[in-house]
């Protein structure tokens, strides 16, 4: 039906009701409806006029009916009543009298008819999906406001393939009540029975403001079921327009792992990043492109991105382009390799950047133990490179990215970043550049991370191999690494390891499991194998050494790790004969220093140590 077919249909209907009222009650208030009088024909014609006038006013036929709620209804109560009034001063104006009984009377008749005309499109809508069978079960944790918003949305659309049968809220007052029609049946410790009960296919997570230990406490439950769960998009997503209410989506395990969102120093960034000329190595990598995402949004002049890769540059500096095209930031690309001090000084003297971000490393745990030498002329030479070119041009703040291997270290890569990490400290002691280092865990996603290895073993159909069941591990999402390292940059006074909150640690097996669950497949069917620590690794990683003392976060989620004795001249030796030594000494050498005497002389000190 098109809308001018739609619109005369409903100027009839309206018109049959209107002239339907005044004859009923007419019949109820006099008694008799044959006897035609002028001021009964002025009474009609000045209704019948008003209430067409007042609805094109507050467009009643523009309305979907079969959506109508408490807000149509009283646009339709408005119409209706200033129709009513109009017809009381037109009578009053021309006829000398008010008929008020029969105008009341034909006013409620009135509203009763509007209104239930315009319903039954609702009621009718409303019960023919309900006998929709071929529509998945659903059930919404969370009775609230944007679960009643989900559930209005699934009823609405016709095209949706979910039907909400249920909701389920640990708010006791919502419990046995009805909202749109489904029923709030129950708390989240009682989801594995309503599933069953209701053969629910699906479920929807509808709280967008849900912290994450508590998304975590509800999807294991869900977990328990065989019922596919997704969830509502984040809260600030949904304030901003970028996705709406029904555009569900998977649970991912960054959800279930991830923590509270980071709130920046909006002003202290600014200072020494906005307008400024800033340095990534490592561009192209998970970490490096991730930091050059957040440093652009604090605008700085120039942003130079350094990077050993070709294609992984070119991807990023395109990303970038697009994303910040409408930004007056210049982008410039380098390929260099670290090693090349030349090349590095050349790059330093060049754009004489205020920022260094040192992201570039190897950081393979299990490659590095067969190939110690190139872990040597990466990390530590590399950075050193870095470093003192940077020194050299007189950079205004380093940072390295560093790694909660570097503490206590048992393998090469985590002893070439301990030590990358005291000739960083040596270098503030000599320079006037700020040279700092951040330390923290596992980032979920980056090359090299368990979880895309994971989900490739899950999409082969299993089994996920495990290390072992106890292996455990800190993760932060890469959003969350980059951020709090240029918050790290921000608070930067010279020669501190920052540290970074990790929050609670994760085993590696649970990790596992909720990865085959979120794939909507069960454990039994993919299976997990354990394969054994591999060599270097440990099964619990330290961000600080057990000796240290917690003090207050200098700011939230970042403390400070200081260490007092640096061995430099051991350092210098190694780079000097690395090449002289075979694997196997090397990697000793390189464990010998890393942890010689560590453990008694490294301790946090607050902001101003």
């Amino acid at each position: 039906m098109t809308y001018r077919q739609r619109v005369s249909f409903l100027i009839f209907i309206d018109s049959f009701i209107i002239l339907t009222a005044i004859l009923i009650s007419r019949f109820l208030v006099e008694g008799d409806i044959y006897v035609i009088t002028i001021p009964v024909v002025v009474s009609a014609i000045t209704l019948f006029l008003s209430h067409h006038f007042f609805s094109f006013f507050y467009k009643l036929y523009k309305k979907a009916w079969e959506y109508a709620s408490i807000g149509e209804l009283f646009i339709i109560f408005k119409a209706i009543t200033f129709s009513a009034i109009t017809t009381a001063l037109v009578q009053q104006l021309f006829l000398g009298d008010m008929m008020v009984r029969l105008l009341v009377v034909t006013w409620m008749i009135h509203i009763l008819l509007i209104s239930g005309s315009r319903l039954v499109w609702r009621i009718y809508r409303d019960a023919f999906i309900k006998n929709q069978d071929h529509k998945k079960r659903t059930l919404i944790i969370g009775a609230g406001s944007a679960g009643t918003m989900v559930a209005r949305q699934l009823l609405n659309n016709h095209d949706s393939e979910l039907r909400p049968v249920a909701f389920i809220d640990d708010n006791v007052r919502k419990q046995k009540l009805d909202i749109l029609g489904v029923p709030v049946v129950g708390a989240v410790q009682d989801l594995e029975g309503t599933v069953s009960k209701y053969k629910i296919a699906n479920i929807i997570i509808a709280i967008p403001s849900l912290s994450k230990r508590e998304l975590n406490r509800i999807f294991q439950e869900c977990a328990k079921t065989t019922a596919k769960t997704k969830i509502l998009p984040m809260l600030e997503d949904l304030v901003t327009g970028k996705v709406s209410v029904n555009q569900f989506r998977d649970v991912q395990v960054e959800d279930l792992l991830g923590r509270e969102p980071i709130e920046l120093d909006i002003t202290s960034i600014s200072e020494y990043v906005t307008n400024k000329v800033v340095l990534v190595t490592g561009a192209g990598g998970s970490i490096g492109s991730e930091i050059c995402r957040q440093i652009s949004n604090f605008k700085p002049k120039t942003l130079v991105l350094l990077g050993h890769g070709e294609n992984s540059i070119y991807s990023i500096e395109m990303e970038l382009k697009e994303t910040f095209k409408s930004t007056p930031i210049e982008f410039i690309t380098e390929i260099a390799d670290l090693q090349d001090a030349k090349k590095m000084m050349s790059v330093m003297s060049t754009y004489l950047p205020d920022v260094v971000y040192h992201a570039a490393a190897h950081k393979h745990v299990p490659l590095m133990e067969r190939n110690p030498e190139e872990a040597v002329k990466n990390n530590i030479i590399g950075t050193v490179n870095v470093a003192k070119a940077a020194s050299w041009n007189g950079v205004g703040t380093f940072v390295m990215i560093s790694t909660d291997k570097a503490v206590n270290p048992t393998s090469v890569m985590g002893a070439t970043k301990r030590l990358s990490e005291m000739m960083i400290q040596h270098l503030d002691k000599i320079s006037k550049t700020k040279f700092v280092a951040v330390r923290f865990g596992n980032v979920l996603g980056s090359r090299g991370s368990v979880i895309p290895l994971f989900k490739k073993q899950i999409q082969k159909g299993g089994p996920v191999t495990v290390t072992h069941p106890d292996m455990v591990r800190y993760f932060m999402t890469i959003p969350e690494a980059s951020k709090l390292v240029i918050q790290a940059g921000a608070l930067a006074r010279g020669g501190e390891i920052f540290v970074l909150d990790m929050g609670d640690p994760v085993k590696i097996v649970d990790l596992a499991r909720n990865l085959i669950k979120l794939s909507g497949n069960s454990i039994d069917e993919i299976g997990i194998e354990y394969t054994g620590v591999r060599p270097g690794e440990k099964l619990f990683e330290e961000l600080l050494n057990h000796d240290e003392v917690h003090g207050k976060q200098v700011y939230p989620k970042i403390y400070i790790g200081k260490t007092s004795d640096l061995y430099i001249e051991e350092i210098e030796e190694i780079i000097a004969s690395f090449g002289t030594y075979d694997k196997t000494k090397l990697r000793d050498r390189l464990l010998e220093l890393a942890n010689k005497k560590v453990r008694v002389q490294e301790k946090l000190v607050s902001i101003s140590g």
